[in-house]
């Protein structure tokens, strides 16, 4: 049956268009009209005058609902997918925190299982470590961290295509060698946990590293060592103008006016947001995977409060977060929610905005920025319609 939103603003690549509709079928957005065209049959929605923008594209996340992507089981998947899909995430990419070979090979599983399911949400696979920097750890599994190990990872990427991201610290030994082997398997190489100064930034990015994991957050901005000052990672990514970053949006991990510096640096199309949400968000638990993870303040945090975890943030949170706190216009929002990380991914040719012939992955937000709806491949996402 035909779908048709109607009386919304429209976020299209070209900008708003007001009072306009969006007609779906078979999963896909067949036009977008401001035409005030009658369509007999058609499934009616009324979005009375709210915002009409494409889904979020969620590069980094850990889980949510009560479960987190650690656990590697299908139920675990779909709970946490479930969970961040009312709260306007339509593609999803499960991260993995510093994990065994064990642990990773069971996510790969179920990965590349519910991958294969028609209109799955879920995109592929991303490992956040366990190639980091010790001294940088934050709230990775210390004991899981360990430098690049080709034993690991060359079979790994051998055997399966579902990871499509992996993070590492470039400065240690053999980093260099595995952001050249992975990105050869078109797997986005980007950098985390890191100390790396200007010198070794540059030698990633000429390896191919071309991403950094929660900007800001486990990285030095510029220091001092003894009398002399030194740039550090943050400084350094800002030089590389093609490097892409995402940020932690939920106003804490990052504050506001830093929000506002890496939009004004790094713009629209060179930084995306992610939530870097844990179990616990999406969801009534106060209980994080780790044990060692506390809530407290809105965030998580390890225990002894030495460094944040992750947080309890969704996606609706971060827009609201960019356009009332950082003050970045909505439609910046939206696309560095979107369409930037689809085509950091490399899957805008079907995911990331608003077009004829693209996945009818459609959320609809309030004039105060609520959730006012969700549609996922055309299908209404259950609990989400507000109108």
């Amino acid at each position: 049956m035909l779908t048709r939103i109607i009386n919304g603003n429209v976020l299209t690549p070209s900008g708003w268009v007001k009072d306009c509709s969006v007609f779906i079928k078979d999963g896909k957005i067949v036009e977008i009209s401001d035409s005030k065209l009658e369509v007999v049959g058609a499934n009616i929605f009324d979005a009375e005058e709210s915002y009409i923008v494409p889904g979020g594209v969620e590069l980094h996340v850990h889980g949510g609902g009560g479960r987190d992507f650690m656990e590697g089981t299908e139920d675990a998947f779909r709970e946490a997918v479930a969970a961040h899909m009312k709260y306007g995430t339509t593609s999803i990419f499960p991260t993995l925190s510093s994990s065994t070979m064990p642990m990773i090979r069971a996510a790969v599983a179920t990965t590349e299982k519910l991958m294969a399911e028609e209109g799955s949400p879920i995109m592929g696979l991303h490992l956040e470590g366990h190639y980091f920097n010790m001294e940088m750890a934050g709230g990775q599994i210390p004991e899981n961290i360990k430098n690049p190990d080709p034993h690991e990872y060359i079979p790994l990427l051998e055997e399966t295509s579902c990871i499509k991201r992996w993070d590492a610290a470039p400065e240690l030994p053999g980093a260099i060698e595995f952001g050249r082997f992975i990105t050869s398997k078109g797997v986005l190489a980007s950098v985390g946990h890191t100390k790396a100064e200007y010198g070794e930034i540059r030698a990633a990015h000429d390896a191919g590293y071309s991403h950094a994991t929660h900007f800001y957050n486990a990285m030095p901005g510029f220091h001092k060592r003894g009398e002399y000052k030194y740039e550090g990672t943050v400084e350094s990514i800002y030089l590389f103008d093609d490097m892409t970053v995402e940020v932690v949006a939920d106003g804490i991990h990052v504050p506001a006016t830093i929000l506002r510096l890496v939009h004004k640096i790094k713009g629209v199309e060179r930084t995306c947001l992610i939530t870097d949400a844990l179990a616990c968000a999406a969801s009534d638990s106060q209980v994080a995977f780790d044990p060692r993870v506390i809530i407290e303040d809105g965030v998580c945090k390890l225990a002894d409060r030495s460094a944040l975890a992750g947080s309890i943030a969704t996606m609706d949170r971060l827009i609201r977060t960019m356009v009332f706190q950082a003050e970045i216009p909505l439609q910046d929002a939206i696309r560095m929610s979107s369409e930037t990380p689809a085509k950091i991914m490399g899957i805008y040719d079907r995911k990331g905005s608003l077009e004829r012939g693209k996945d009818a992955d459609i959320v609809m937000y309030s004039k105060g920025l609520e959730i006012n709806g969700v549609w996922s491949m055309g299908k209404l996402v259950e609990g989400t319609c507000k109108l």
